[in-house]
Formats: C-alpha cells, sequence, structure tokens
C-alpha cells in the first residue's frame, strides 16, 4: 500500500512516503518556513545508487501550496517515486490533540473532523493546522483514505488518578481540564521497539523525549500510565523555549506584580523560557559550544535540564514499582552524550549504571549503553513518528486491531 504521511508544524511541514508494509521509506523530506519570503522544500529519495537530496527555494505561502509543491517533487521524473496523486492510496496524518475521544489511529470522517475542530481551544497552535492540511490533502488525493493518529492517543490509559488535577470537579465534568500528555506517537515507538528488542512485554520503561520540546513517560507493559506534559505541552522538563515545571505562585505573583495579560504569560512561558531563557539560546548544540567555552550559565542550564529529569526518573520509577529500562530519544537524547551522563550520574542506587565508552559511538541504530550486567538498561532508541504513523494507518485500513500484547520478533 502506497502511504504518504504528513506531520504538519505550525510553519512547517514534514512527510515520508512508504510502500507498506517495507518500513524504509521510499523519499521523505520537509517543507519549512511556510509563509515566509525565504521558505524552501528539501527532498530526499532513494534509488539504487544511494540517496539523492534536493533542495529548491519558493515562497510558500500556506500549507496548501507546500503540500503542492510536495506532489511536484514526488512525481518529477528525476525525484519523484510517483507518477500521480492518483497512485496515493493512503494519507496518514499526525494530529496532535484527540482529547479523550481518541484512544487509538481514526480513519478520517466529517465526524472525525469535527472532533478535531472541538478540540482547537486546547491545542490552538496545532490543530487548526492538522486540519487545514487535512481538508487541502483530501482535495489533492481525493482517492485516499485518510488516516489521523494522536499524539495524546498514547496517553489515554493512564489511570483517572494519575491524569486529574486537584481542582474543583466541575472543570473536568464540565470543561475536561485533566492531563492528557504529547509527544504520544514518539514514545509509543521507542518503548514497543525497546520492548521487541528486550524480548520483555511486561517491560517496565522511562521514556524520555528530549528535543526542543521534552517529555518524559513511565510505559508498564507498552502502556503510558503517567506522563510529564499535561493539558498542554508546557509542564514537565526543562525545554528549549518552554519553562517546564513551575510553581503556579510565580504565575499569579507575575500577573499582579508585572500586570502581564495571560496572552504575556503564554509567551514568556512558552517562548521565552528553558534553555533561551538561561542562556539566550534554545538549541542545545549552542548551549554545548558555550559550555566548552566554561560559560557559568551554560552549566547551570546543563545542571538544571539534567536534574529536572533525574526528579522525573525516581518519580517514574516509584510509580512503576521497579525498572527494567529507560530510553533516551529524540534530537538531544540521541545525539548528545554528555548530556545523557548528566542525567545518568548518581543513580546507580536504581540499577542505572552508564558505560562510557560505549555512549561515546555514535550510531543510528537502537543501542545499550549501560555496563555489563547493570540491573536496569540504558538504551538509545531513535524515533521515527512518521514510521509509526505508517503503521499505525496501514493496521487500521486493513482491519488489523492493535493487540493488547506486543508481539516479539
Amino acid at each position: 500500500m502506497n502511504i504518504l504521511i504528513i506531520n504538519s508544524g505550525s510553519s512547517s511541514l514534514k512527510y515520508q512516503f512508504f510502500k507498506m508494509p517495507e518500513q524504509k521509506p521510499l523519499c521523505a523530506g520537509i517543507v519549512e518556513r511556510i509563509g515566509k519570503e525565504n521558505s524552501f522544500i528539501r527532498h530526499k529519495v532513494q534509488r539504487e545508487g544511494g540517496e539523492i537530496l534536493t533542495e529548491r527555494q519558493y515562497f510558500v505561502k500556506n500549507h496548501a501550496e507546500g503540500l503542492q509543491y510536495i506532489v511536484e517533487v514526488m512525481t518529477d521524473s528525476k525525484t519523484g517515486v510517483i507518477t500521480s496523486p492518483d497512485e496515493i492510496e493512503a494519507v496518514g496524518h499526525r494530529v496532535v490533540h484527540g482529547g479523550e475521544y481518541f484512544t487509538e489511529a481514526a480513519i478520517i470522517t466529517d465526524e472525525v473532523k469535527e472532533k478535531i475542530r472541538s478540540l482547537f481551544s486546547l491545542a490552538p497552535l496545532h490543530n487548526p493546522v492538522n486540519y487545514d492540511c487535512i481538508e487541502v490533502a483530501e482535495k489533492t488525493f481525493p482517492n485516499a483514505k485518510h488516516v489521523a493518529v494522536f499524539d495524546t492517543a498514547f496517553h489515554q490509559s493512564m489511570p483517572e488518578y494519575a491524569f486529574r488535577y486537584a481542582i474543583p470537579e466541575k472543570y473536568y465534568s464540565e470543561m475536561r481540564i485533566r492531563a492528557y500528555g504529547f509527544h504520544g506517537t514518539s514514545h509509543k515507538f521507542v518503548t514497543h521497539q525497546a520492548i521487541k528488542w528486550m524480548q520483555k512485554p511486561d517491560a517496565k520503561i522511562i521514556s524520555i523525549h528530549l528535543g526542543n520540546g521534552c517529555s518524559i513517560t513511565a510505559v508498564d507493559a507498552g502502556k503510558s500510565v503517567d506522563t510529564s506534559m499535561g493539558f498542554g505541552p508546557l509542564s514537565g522538563l526543562i525545554m528549549g523555549t518552554r519553562s517546564g515545571d513551575i510553581d503556579p505562585s510565580v504565575i499569579l505573583h507575575l500577573l499582579r506584580q508585572e500586570r502581564k495579560t495571560p496572552d504575556e504569560m503564554d509567551v514568556l512561558l512558552n517562548k521565552q523560557s528553558g534553555l533561551a531563557g538561561l542562556t539566550g539560546h534554545s538549541d542545545m548544540r549552542d548551549v554545548r559550544k558555550l559550555l566548552e567555552m566554561g560559560n557559568y550559565e551554560a552549566e547551570l542550564a546543563a545542571d538544571m535540564f539534567a536534574y529536572r529529569i533525574k526528579k522525573y526518573i525516581g518519580s517514574y520509577a516509584a510509580t512503576l514499582n521497579g525498572l527494567d529500562a529507560i530510553i533516551f530519544t529524540a534530537g538531544v537524547g540521541e545525539n548528545d552524550p554528555q548530556m545523557r551522563e548528566r542525567v545518568c550520574k548518581d543513580l546507580e542506587f536504581i540499577g542505572l549504571e552508564i558505560d562510557f565508552d560505549k555512549n561515546r559511538l555514535k550510531s543510528d541504530e537502537l543501542r545499550e549503553i549501560s555496563k555489563d550486567g547493570a540491573k536496569v538498561k540504558i538504551l538509545v532508541v531513535p524515533t521515527n513518528e512518521e514510521l509509526e504513523i505508517a503503521t499505525q494507518s496501514y493496521a487500521l485500513l486493513h482491519e488489523e486491531p492493535p493487540c493488547e500484547q506486543i508481539e516479539l520478533y
């Protein structure tokens, strides 16, 4: 089955094309800086001789134009993998917020789209863009089945005592204010990869997704039981521009003392905090350069970043009543050995012992970086949200219900 995966952000459009059940994409790319003069498309296609990379600069006005450019490069005689959009049999869409409506992927119908629309207020930066891309893709690929895969779905297995907040009950019953969690597609992919690799269906795992956005999830036998992001993606770990956990009294204090509006507080906590607020740089690679220069603010930021993760590891080990493995994934998690070492330092008491030589080896494959014989495995698992969306879409369209127990190799 020819499946195109669309992963839309507020100003970007990532895509991969799979001929399922083969799991290696035939092409992949991204349209970046949508709505700006310097927007461009980067497209990679697999050929027998290797990989061909194409970069083209356009002014991409909106996501609809971005999708048209994707069709253009996918059908081009030199860079293409299909001859016509009609060859696309299915389109898998990443949708950030599924609320309590969706615990699994769903074939997109008018009813499903209406539910996505009803959740705009819970994910104002993402769900409207996801919805628009669905509408455009339905017109661009009218013969294809369209599937929505929700970032929040994996966390719908959390027990009520984990997802409820201690505020008056009416705010849950009337407004559905609760913890939903995010990065679920990534956490599901890497934990299921680890379970297969460990040959342990009942594994207790802590999955640590460290990118520009960061979250940590406790997974028991393949199911999410708690996660650091809550009602929105602001809580939990320190991130590139987000504060993570903060005493609500600080917010009230700033609202009163500096007379900030809710929108100004939103910008402060979501766009001006985290690593950016501490160092002036939101990218851990830039913070790393400052660390190498002996910069105090960068050292403090790195210590705070790791310390917050360590606190959650301890909390989630207690939640799980044991621990078989922790996983590092996403941009920082996969590529920053020094941060992995900071996080794992002084956690020997729960069985975490990192092997410094293994940790410094570079690889694009799932790998173990814990010491031989360590009680708890430390794994680096590359994430692939697009492959997870393709897998879920393919299974749904073939009417293959997800297994309660994870099948092993």
